[in-house]
C-alpha cells in the first residue's frame, strides 16, 4: 500500500473527527487485556493513541495476535475513531482490523533500569517517550538556527574535522596516525572558517567536534555537535549582538513549534519566549566579586565551574555574558585590550545553572604575540605558518564564536543530562554501541 493512505497518530487528534476511519502502523507501546478486550497503546513517530481490540470485531486469528503481541511489536491497525475521555489524548480508534508485521521478543529494558543497562541498550532506548521528544525539538533546533543564518547573511561551509593543529591545547585532543603523520580529531573548525572570511566575509558550520577530556560531568561529552561562525568587519560587542540574537530566535522558535513536546518534558514555553536581547554583559573582575558575594570562593584567574556558574546566574530570566577574561586563562588567538593583560572575548552563560553555552572573541591579528603564546604551550609553530598567513595578506578585524548544540538543547529541553542530547552519547566510559 502507499503511505500517503495511512493516516499518522496526530491525525486521530488534529484531523480526524469522531466515526471516521482511520489506518494506522507503528509499534506496541504498552498492551493489556481484560475480559476479551485488548487495549493498545500504538506509537509511531507523531504520538501514541489507544487502540481497543475487541473479541467478535473482527476475525478470531486476528484478536489471537492482538492479545499474543508483545511490546514493541510492529503492527497495522485499522478502525474507527472514538471519544475516549479514559484513554489518553481523550480519543481512542475502535479496531475491526489488526495485522501483526513482526511478532517482538520479551523487550530487554524493564521499569526502572540502572543508567548503564539504559546505556547498553541505548539502540533500543531511543525508542522511549523521553528521548523522542528530546530528538523532535533537537531537530526544530538545528532548523531554527539554521533560519537564522539563512536570514542574517551568512554562508554555510564545510571545514575538515582532520587537522594539524591543536586549536585549543594539546592535552585535550585526540590523535592519530595518519599516513606516517600526527594528525588530529578537530575540536574546533575556528581557524578554517577564518580563512573563508577573505571571501565569503560571514560563514558558519556544523561539525562535530572532539574534546580528550577526562570529565565526568552532565555537561560533557567526548564528540559533540558543534555550530561555529566567523564574521569579517565585527568586534568583539558585534560579536555578542550576533549571539544573543541567534539564541532568542532560536528559543523563540522552539517555544513557538515545540509547545506540547516542552511541557511534557517539564520545561514551560514561556521560559524561552523571554529570551531576548540584550543579554546582561559582566567583565570577568566584576563576575568574580559577584560568584564571591552569593559564597562561591574563586579567585582572580580562575576559570568557571559548574558552581560558580550556577551563582552568576542566580535569579536570570535570560544568559548572561561574561567579558575581559584574563589572557592567560583563554586561547592564543585571542584579541588582547589595550591593558595587555585581558582579551576581547566573551563566554554566555545559560540560566538555571546550565553553564556555557557559547564561547567567543575577537581575533587576534599579532602574529609574534601569538607565536609567543604558543611557544609556551610547546607547540610546534610550523603547523600554524597558514593560519598566520591569513593576517599576512589583507587581513580585516573579525571575530567569532562556537555553540554546543547538546550543551544548548539539554538547557532548552531543562534536562539534568546531557547524555540524552545525543543519540549515541560517547562520554569517557562509553563508545558501545
Amino acid at each position: 500500500m502507499m503511505v500517503s493512505e495511512w493516516n499518522s497518530v496526530k491525525d486521530v487528534f488534529e484531523n480526524k473527527k469522531v466515526g471516521d476511519r482511520v489506518k494506522l502502523r507503528g509499534w506496541i507501546y504498552r498492551t493489556r487485556s481484560s475480559g476479551g478486550i485488548v487495549f493498545i497503546l500504538l506509537r509511531d513517530s507523531s504520538g501514541i493513541v489507544q487502540i481497543t481490540i475487541k473479541k467478535g470485531d473482527l476475525p478470531e486469528d486476528q484478536f489471537r495476535d492482538a492479545e499474543k503481541a508483545l511490546v514493541e511489536s510492529s503492527i497495522m491497525v485499522e478502525g474507527i475513531v472514538r471519544e475516549d475521555k479514559r484513554a489518553p489524548g481523550g480519543f481512542e480508534v475502535k479496531a475491526d482490523k489488526f495485522n501483526v508485521v513482526n511478532f517482538a521478543e520479551p523487550f530487554p529494558i524493564t521499569k526502572d533500569q540502572s543508567i548503564e543497562l539504559l546505556l547498553d541498550y541505548r539502540h533500543l532506548w531511543l525508542r522511549s517517550r523521553r528521548l523522542t521528544l528530546i530528538m523532535k525539538i533537537k531537530a526544530e533546533l538545528l532548523k531554527a538556527l539554521r533560519e537564522w543564518f539563512d536570514m542574517n547573511g551568512f554562508y554555510e561551509t564545510t571545514p575538515s574535522v582532520i587537522t594539524t593543529n591543536a586549536a585549543e591545547g594539546g592535552a585535550t585532543v585526540f590523535s592519530f596516525d595518519y599516513f606516517g603523520r600526527k594528525a588530529f580529531l578537530s575540536q574546533t573548525a575556528q581557524m578554517y572558517l577564518e580563512a573563508l572570511i577573505y571571501s565569503l566575509e560571514r560563514v558558519w558550520c556544523l561539525t562535530p567536534s572532539f574534546r580528550a577530556e577526562k570529565s565526568r560531568t552532565p555537561r560533557h561529552l567526548t564528540e559533540y555537535w558543534h555550530l561555529e561562525a566567523e564574521e569579517a568587519w565585527v568586534d568583539n560587542n558585534g560579536n555578542m549582538e550576533i549571539q544573543e540574537k541567534l539564541i532568542s530566535y532560536t528559543c523563540n522558535k522552539i517555544a513557538e513549534r515545540c509547545e506540547s513536546e516542552l511541557t511534557e518534558l517539564g520545561r514551560n514555553p514561556d521560559d524561552l519566549k523571554k529570551i531576548k536581547p540584550p543579554f546582561k554583559r559582566i567583565k570577568y573582575e566584576d563576575a568574580v566579586e559577584i560568584v564571591n558575594q552569593r559564597g562561591v570562593k574563586m579567585n582572580y584567574g580562575d576559570d568557571f565551574g559548574a558552581p560558580h556558574e550556577k551563582a552568576l546566574v542566580e535569579g536570570e530570566e535570560k544568559p548572561v555574558f561574561v567579558t575581559d577574561f584574563p589572557a592567560e586563562i583563554k586561547a592564543f588567538y585571542m584579541k588582547e585590550n589595550s591593558d595587555g593583560k585581558t582579551v576581547k572575548c566573551s563566554d554566555m552563560y545559560a540560566p538555571e545553572g546550565y553553564g556555557e553555552l557559547i564561547g567567543g572573541s575577537e581575533r587576534s591579528e599579532d602574529i609574534e604575540r601569538m607565536k609567543e603564546k604558543l611557544l609556551k604551550e610547546g607547540a610546534d609553530i610550523k603547523n600554524y605558518e597558514w593560519y598566520f598567513d591569513l593576517r599576512r595578506y589583507g587581513s580585516v578585524p573579525h571575530s567569532g564564536f562556537g555553540l554546543g548544540i547538546e550543551r544548548l538543547l539539554c538547557w532548552i529541553t531543562k534536562q539534568d543530562h546531557i547524555r540524552n542530547m545525543t543519540p549515541f552519547p560517547r562520554t569517557i566510559t562509553r563508545v558501545y554501541p
